[in-house]
């Protein structure tokens, strides 16, 4: 079992026992998406495959929550909010935005990028160092402000 699997199990247990009710919900949500993926490709996923699963949850919150928000149901997004937390919990500790702007840089110059067309590329290069780290959204608008100016 990898590490972050068996901290997320560990976290489960204690989340049992303390009786914290929602962030049990949420850790067994994660388990399961976890085990959904081990079940369909028939293999024990690793700590950077835990990232990903964990990573895609995550932007599915962000969603949910901005639909909430627009729609008016602040009930929703707190619920959704309050998941991200936890979630977040797991993932390792977030870039902060000089760290990303200082990492968008350096791969446009090693990338040879010089306009929007070559964006592919450079978020080939970012991505798999970034993942569960920044939000990739705000990356690419990073990047596209990095070609403007």
């Amino acid at each position: 079992m990898s590490v972050l699997k068996q901290r997320i199990t560990d976290d489960m247990k204690a989340s049992m026992k303390s009786g914290d009710k929602s962030r049990l919900g949420v850790i067994r949500m994660i388990l399961a998406a976890i085990k959904q993926v081990e079940v369909d490709e028939r293999i024990e996923l690793s700590d950077d495959r835990i990232i990903l699963v964990l990573d895609k949850m995550l932007k599915q919150r962000r969603e949910s929550i901005k639909q909430f928000n627009d729609a008016g149901r602040d009930d929703l997004a707190a619920i959704e909010e309050a998941e991200v937390l936890v979630i977040q919990d797991f993932l390792p500790q977030p870039l902060t935005e000089a760290e990303i702007d200082a990492m968008v840089a350096q791969a446009i110059a090693e990338t040879g990028a010089s306009s929007i067309k070559d964006m592919g590329a450079v978020m080939a290069v970012l991505k798999p160092q970034m993942q569960g780290r920044a939000d990739m959204a705000v990356v690419s608008g990073r990047i596209k402000a990095g070609f403007a100016g």
